[in-house]
């Protein structure tokens, strides 16, 4: 076996673990912009059992004028550390659960939020923590905007790298029948499977063939993480070049169908990732070849990968 990678192949895999570092374990952290106008209506804080959520000022709190209602045998006492407020519950809270949170400032300042349970839908999931900004103007609050700005730039963008594989064809249908269970609306039949143990999920992976045109993967993804949601990142689709063993994701790039039955899969759930392609994308125009596809979590990081072998249409 010759012992090189495919031109730019090495330039590939550096950029892929640079992202996948980088990304690894990326804390939710967002931020608060509050206006003098807007200090008597209360923010929303959504918190979950055994995690500290912090609040954090730009000046410091007072631990005396700092209160929360009801909180008693809900919560720890809340606690004021200089420029930062720690709230965490000791019980499991409801979304529809509320608790008057009121946090005063060195200044006097008394900023108000609505404490409640998270949920895993969008715009509920659990803080770590909250930036607070009471002057929205000044060049702190703008510079985390600005980075703000810059971050929801990134992920529309790998969004939209997701999302282009989820068209209207027929094969975005079928992949869509998959991911509801409704194998037998299809004309796929069951060939063989693996299971990966990753450190935060199970996950299956089932190779189907309709015998004739098309293929088909389905993921049944597990989140066994305790307080994290697992979220499909990417999908990518490689030719295998000769001699080379999977996992390997450089070369030339192959198409194919993406659906998925839920954009995030809570702790303790089970999702599914399904993907159709044609018969043809094992011919590229370099001869025909075996395939590897691999699907990676949001954070960069290769959650399962499969090989697939172009005799899954001989007789």
């Amino acid at each position: 076996m010759r012992n090189f990678l495919p031109p730019g192949s090495a330039l590939f895999l550096v950029l892929v673990a640079s992202v996948a570092m980088a990304r690894e374990r990326i804390p939710s952290v967002r931020s608060v912009y509050v206006r003098n106008s807007e200090w008597e209506t209360a923010n929303q804080l959504f918190v979950t059992r055994d995690v500290t959520t912090v609040l954090r000022f730009q000046q410091s709190c007072t631990e005396a004028g700092t209160k929360m209602l009801g909180w008693e045998g809900r919560f720890e006492p809340v606690q004021c550390a200089g420029k930062r407020v720690l709230v965490e519950p000791i019980q499991k809270l409801e979304p529809e659960d509320r608790f008057l949170l009121v946090v005063r400032l060195a200044d006097g300042t008394e900023v108000p939020f609505t404490v409640s349970g998270s949920s895993w839908k969008e715009g509920e999931w659990p803080d770590q923590q909250v930036n607070v900004f009471l002057k929205p103007d000044d060049p702190d609050a703008l510079r985390n905007q600005l980075e703000e700005s810059k971050a929801r730039e990134r992920e529309l963008w790998e969004q939209l790298r997701v999302e282009s594989f989820t068209g209207s064809s027929e094969n975005h249908t079928l992949a869509a029948l998959l991911t509801q269970g409704a194998v037998r609306f299809t004309p796929f039949v069951f060939r063989k499977a693996w299971i990966f143990k990753n450190e935060d999920s199970n996950i299956q992976a089932s190779v189907l063939t309709d015998g004739k045109e098309k293929v088909a993967v389905l993921f049944r993804v597990t989140n066994k993480a305790s307080s994290n949601p697992w979220r499909l990142m990417d999908a990518r689709l490689f030719v295998l070049p000769p001699g080379f063993q999977p996992p390997l994701f450089v070369g030339e790039a192959r198409p194919f169908a993406l659906r998925t039955d839920k954009k995030v899969i809570p702790p303790g759930e089970t999702g599914f990732v399904a993907v159709v392609a044609d018969k043809s994308v094992f011919d590229p125009p370099r001869g025909p070849s075996n395939l590897t596809l691999g699907i990676f979590r949001h954070d960069g990081m290769l959650a399962a990968h499969v090989t697939l072998d172009r005799r899954l249409f001989k007789k």
